[in-house]
């Protein structure tokens, strides 16, 4: 768990403006993609809602991931992924149950942003804006981003 939260603070803590450097992208992609994996494995997901996070990257290249074979991920996955963290974070500091924490995003939801739909369904049918909807929604109800 301390593995997966100090992966967790170096994605979160790079300046804004040098995450796009191939180098930066490099050295958070291994770190990054395990602590998804973990946080995937958390939350039960499927493979195809793993993908569906990730920005529907080819099967190959989704088990290829999931061997270790990371390589430098895009900036737009880095960001996903960045994202993800935040929810988990976000979720687990909201409810100090684990079991809720990580069973949230898949339970139906009246809040008008899910329509009823669990909020799973908004992170990966929304894509990138569905994650920064969720993101910022939860950082709300907890007071903050920190």
């Amino acid at each position: 768990m301390r593995a997966r939260r100090q992966s967790a603070t170096a994605v979160e803590q790079i300046e804004p403006a040098r995450r796009q450097h191939p180098e930066v992208r490099r050295r958070l992609s291994g770190p990054g993609m395990r602590t998804f994996f973990n946080i995937a494995a958390a939350w039960e997901l499927s493979v195809n809602e793993q993908r569906g996070l990730l920005g529907w990257p080819a099967a190959s290249t989704y088990h290829k991931y999931k061997s270790g074979q990371v390589g430098t991920l895009t900036y737009d996955m880095l960001v996903r992924i960045s994202l993800v963290i935040g929810i988990y974070k976000a979720l687990h500091i909201l409810y100090p149950q684990p079991e809720l924490a990580d069973q949230w995003i898949k339970l139906r939801n009246s809040n008008a942003l899910f329509g009823g739909a669990p909020p799973l369904k908004i992170m990966i049918d929304g894509g990138i804006d569905g994650l920064y909807q969720v993101r910022r929604l939860l950082d709300a109800r907890r007071g903050g981003w920190n």
